[in-house]
Formats: structure tokens, sequence, C-alpha cells
């Protein structure tokens, strides 16, 4: 099979004799990141409907896995194996609807039934409270939203978006007079990160993923930002060299423009 190659070429780069070298000298911490990386450029893939890359990097991110599994045999803990089949009793134990007895008529119905049993297996294991094991490493945005999540769920949220959206005002005012005040860098950085928590929170009640709706305003912004620059060239000039009302002025232009993006 081939995933059985795969595992013989990552064995082969781990040989202690044989192996390469840089492979050798890697641990789980120094490959965390590049496990990261590599489920961003599937995301990446996936946004741009790329689907022979998608192919490529789903390959990468598997070596990921791979990786991984071969380090942790080698300290006598799992291996691949063992993380196929932890992956396979997971997702058996919550589909019981499919590998079991249960009945369950929609995809909502199946979210909640989804996050019902993490919640007992989460209290079965003892992992103490309902964030303790909301993973630090995550970007701070998915964070932040599964922590609002996961404190929704014990009843600690709004009853719908109208209070999330009031919170966006409260916390505002509070950065606008620690502004206003003369605050410590630390302090304004503390409101506004209070601020952009309860813009998440907004998005979660609005059934918004606040990660990809950033990620897509920042891509809308690049591309405006591209226009502005053709448009600067095409008129002799660079965006350096203009003043604000000049800049604001263009900016508008290319969000009017066929080429806004």
């Amino acid at each position: 099979m081939p995933i059985d190659r795969l595992l013989q070429i990552m064995k082969r780069l781990r040989d202690p004799q044989a192996g390469c070298p840089w492979d050798l000298e890697q641990s789980f911490a120094t490959i965390a990141p590049y496990t990261i990386e590599e489920a961003y450029e599937v995301a990446d893939a996936i946004a741009r409907s790329d689907l022979a890359e998608l192919r490529e990097e789903l390959g990468d991110l598997l070596f990921q896995v791979v990786f991984h599994a071969q380090m942790a045999q080698e300290a006598g803990q799992f291996g691949f194996e063992e993380v196929v089949a932890s992956i396979c009793d997971k997702m058996e134990r919550r589909h019981p609807h499919v590998f079991g007895d249960e009945r369950i008529e929609s995809a909502a119905q199946q979210t909640r039934a989804w996050e019902e049993q993490k919640a007992r297996e989460r209290a079965a294991a003892e992992r103490g409270g309902a964030l303790d094991d909301v993973p630090l490493a995550l970007p701070a945005l998915m964070r932040a939203a599964k922590l609002g999540k996961r404190a929704a769920r014990v009843g600690f949220d709004w009853p719908d978006a109208s209070g999330a959206r009031a919170k966006i005002d409260e916390e505002l005012a509070e950065l606008d007079s620690e502004i206003a005040s003369g605050g410590t860098a630390e302090r304004r950085a503390q409101e506004v990160g209070d601020v952009l928590f309860s813009v998440v929170n907004l998005a979660r009640h609005l059934d918004v993923d606040p990660e990809a709706a950033l990620r897509a305003s920042s891509e809308r912004f690049a591309a405006r930002f591209r226009a502005m620059e053709r448009r600067a060239t095409q008129q002799g000039t660079a965006l350096r060299d203009l003043d604000a009302t000049a800049l604001d002025a263009l900016w508008r232009e290319v969000k009017r423009g066929p080429d806004q993006a």
C-alpha cells in the first residue's frame, strides 16, 4: 500500500546510521511549526480551488503526521497504527447514527450531538474545566471563537446577537477612554484585545467564521491596494508620492472600478 511506502521512507530518514542529518535532529517541538504551516497551505489551496496543489499539500500534511508518529514510536509511546486506530475509534464513537442505532435527522442535530459527545469524553478524561483543553497554539481568532463557544455551552453567553453587538460598543468606549486618558501601551493593548474578542463573539452569534472572514477581508484589501498601485503607475506616479487626500480618492475609485476584487 502507498502508506506503507511512506512509512518506510520516514523510517529510513530517521535511521541513526543511514538517515538524513536534518531529519534526525528534529523533535516534536521543532516539527510543530512545519505541521501548522502545511495545514495553512492546505487551506490556501482550497481557497484558490487548486485541486492539483491540494493533492500535493495534503501529501505534505500527511508526511507531518507520519513524522510525529515515527518520533513517538522511537520514544516507545505510540506509532502510526495507533494514530489511525485512535481516529477510527473516535469517528465511530462520535457517529452513532452511522455506526450504531441512533437516529439524527439534520446537520444541526449532528453538530449538537458531536459537541455533547466531546463534552462527555472530556469529563470522562477528567480534563478539568470547560476551557482547559482549548489549545494555546491555535491562531488567536480561532482560539477566541472556541473559548466563546465553550463558555456558551455552560450558559455564559448572550441570548442573541444583539447582546454581543452591544458589547462591542462597550469595549470601544473603554478603548476610547483609555486613549483619551493617555494610558500605558499595555492598557491600550488590553482594550484593543477586548474589542477583538467581542467582535469574535458577535461573529459566532452570526454563524460567521472570524478567521475566514478576516482572511477574505485581507485579500480584498490586498487586491484593492494592488489596483491602487496599478492606477498610480498608469498616472505616472507612485503611491508614496500621493498625499492623504489623493490616496483616499484613489482608494474610493478602485472600490468602484472593475478591478476592485
